[in-house]
């Protein structure tokens, strides 16, 4: 979606079949727990494949949380309904009201530091998931799947989880106001 916006076929050289295919092949590595890891026709180095094994440990921890978590929410609402447990209220607000206000702030805050030096937010957080390593400071020669990443796409990546985070958030707020 962001090859043509981010004019990536006329800043890295390669048609726009090349920078798909390897992003496909990066994400299906990242996603899919049997796929391999590569990056289509672009070269990569062993530090680089080993950041994207890093990075897929926190895409697996996060699947297995979101799954952990819904499994939760599923089993504690159907014990509420058939009255086995009861919701506590909080001044008269559910869990659903609290965990949306807090999950509209966390991105709101986190992007106003963005918003302000994206690229020490970019850095902090790679300090803060992947600590004591450097392997995700690419070269671009050696690791050409970075040129079809540049720093911007990964901002937009970061608004769009912030927005989707905020407006989930804001239907948990609104299934409380309605409660």
């Amino acid at each position: 979606m962001q090859i043509d916006g981010l004019d990536l076929v006329e800043s890295t050289g390669f048609t726009k079949n090349v920078i798909i295919t390897a992003y496909n092949d990066m994400l299906n590595y990242l996603t899919l727990p049997w796929a391999e890891f590569k990056t289509g026709a672009l070269k990569y180095s062993s530090t680089g494949a080993q950041h994207f094994k890093d990075v897929k440990v926190l895409f697996n921890l996060n699947a297995g949380v979101l799954v952990a978590s819904a499994i939760v929410v599923v089993v504690l609402n159907v014990l509420n309904k058939k009255g086995v447990i009861t919701f506590v209220k909080f001044k008269n607000r559910s869990a659903y009201f609290y965990s949306g206000v807090i999950n509209v702030l966390l991105p709101l805050v986190i992007g106003v530091f963005a918003l302000i030096d994206f690229e020490t937010a970019f850095d902090v957080f790679h300090y803060i998931f992947f600590p004591g390593k450097s392997n995700w400071i690419f070269n671009p020669y050696t690791d050409q799947i970075i040129t079809i990443l540049p720093i911007e796409f990964f901002a937009s990546c970061a608004v769009l989880i912030g927005v989707a985070l905020i407006v989930i958030s804001l239907i948990y707020i609104i299934i409380d106001r309605k409660k």
